[in-house]
């Protein structure tokens, strides 16, 4: 393929010269579509689960969620790290240090996953119990689980590769990395259930599948179409791992930030699943997965808003224009608080027909779900706010005010919201914790940064 073809499939895409404006909606659609279409194959996937297996399969699943965010956590910490890394060398025209980390970032990632997943092979029992799996609901956690588990490893490289490909210029097949994949999902989805009668396993099947398919795309891409970014050969001299252990060292402090937003969820799962079983049962469970699964909605569509900023950000921040940076997080916050504003009066008010998807009407867990979902909504908005501020840190490498803040939001709050709500108000306690950690959070945030949101 010739050079002038090759940019002609590019997005010509400038972040120190470009309007913020339209540079961040050049960004922003392409990454929102493909957020939103990662998030529906999410969703895809419960009401599969939900209408063809049953309401325990959908329990169990929610059981092994944690594993998929854990994964995406690491993804992202490599991912969002290396773009911001990679982001002030290319900003510096240090092009081949941007790509060495880039490659560093791909391989330790992908090695991480590698032994977790064997770990989780080989202790796969204990680590369920330890997800909270009861007996009822252990054997569709085990089939689940060895079905994903080598979608995990594809995972890592479908999700660092969005960032790099972003970063080299070309949102939109960003963007189809999300699209194709989760079509294909969809329909081995439907094909597994319920033509081929193989349960809870042909969904895990069908994950693993998309993940593949996925990671073939970044590594072809890389290989043969991107212009800047690209792998360069690994070396093993005791120079080269010196400077690997470092750049890898940098890359997690930038993107440690994002792995904790998974983290956190992750905790919201464990503890949610926890609280909702000892409180209300397998139907407890059942009920607090369809907020589980419609969640990812809103944390997509703001992940889509932070990521879309960050490389206008992180650039123009290595190249000195202060203008530019802040510009690019006034637009980031306020697209994200829209959002919030939106998902939460989607939610609040479509509850039935959303929980409809995935329960059936009548059941015990279908009513649970109906009165707590509105309430669990509330979290949307603070979650919004909370997430393109705590972006703007990571992207200017104030790495630790980012990763405090998520660990306010996502642990020290949250845990003791999900523990003490529901004595004095029960069961409503139980879907307020997220919204009242989230708020807590953002009390924080504009406590101890005075001036952040006219900045």
């Amino acid at each position: 393929m010739t050079n002038e073809i090759k940019n002609k499939e590019r997005d010509h895409i400038d972040f120190e010269k470009t309007r913020i404006d339209p540079l961040f909606n050049n960004l922003f659609y392409p990454t929102l579509l493909s957020m939103v279409f990662a998030s529906l194959f999410t969703v895809a996937d419960g009401i599969f689960v939900g209408q063809g297996v049953g309401s325990n399969a959908l329990a169990a699943i929610n059981i092994v969620s944690p594993l998929f965010l854990i994964t995406t956590g690491i993804a992202l910490m490599f991912g969002a790290g290396v773009s911001v890394v990679a982001s002030i060398h290319l900003a510096q025209n240090d092009t081949k240090k941007a790509n060495t980390n880039i490659t560093q970032a791909f391989g330790v990632a992908t090695l991480l996953m590698v032994i977790i997943t064997a770990a989780v092979f080989l202790f796969r029992v204990p680590f369920l119990r330890l997800l909270g799996s009861s007996d009822a609901l252990l054997p569709f956690c085990q089939d689940y689980l060895l079905a994903i588990l080598p979608g995990c490893i594809c995972l890592i490289t479908q999700l660092i590769g969005t960032f790099v490909i972003r970063l080299d210029g070309s949102p939109k097949f960003a963007a189809s990395l999300e699209i194709f994949p989760g079509l294909l999902n969809i329909f081995l989805d439907w094909l597994f259930v319920f033509p081929m009668q193989m349960g809870i396993a042909g969904v895990g099947i069908a994950s693993s599948i998309s993940c593949a398919t996925a990671a073939g795309m970044v590594i072809g891409y890389l290989c043969f179409r991107s212009e800047t970014v690209k792998f360069l050969p690994l070396q093993f001299s005791s120079t080269y791992l010196r400077a690997l252990a470092r750049n890898v060292g940098n890359i997690a402090r930038s993107g440690f930030s994002s792995m904790l937003g998974e983290l956190t969820m992750s905790v919201m799962l464990l503890t949610g699943n926890y609280m909702f079983l000892r409180e209300l049962g397998e139907d407890g469970v059942a009920a607090f997965s369809v907020a589980c699964y419609l969640y990812p909605i809103v944390f997509m569509v703001n992940n889509a808003v932070a990521q879309s900023a960050q490389p206008i950000i992180s650039f123009n921040y290595g190249a000195g224009n202060r203008y530019r940076v802040k510009r690019a997080f006034r637009l980031s916050l306020s697209t994200a608080t829209i959002c919030g504003v939106l998902a939460t009066t989607f939610l609040t008010l479509c509850a039935k027909p959303l929980v409809g998807l995935f329960l059936h009407p009548g059941t015990k867990a279908y009513e649970i779900a109906i009165s707590g979902l509105p309430l669990f909504a509330y979290s949307a908005i603070f979650f919004a706010m909370n997430v393109a501020i705590i972006g703007y840190y990571q992207a200017t490498a104030q790495n630790t005010r980012a990763t405090l803040y998520m660990l306010f939001r996502g642990l020290i709050f949250l845990i003791p919201a999900f523990i003490l709500l529901p004595m004095f108000i029960f069961p409503q306690g139980l879907w307020l914790a997220v919204p009242v950690a989230e708020c807590m959070t953002l009390g924080l945030i504009l406590l101890t940064n005075k001036g952040i949101i006219s900045r």
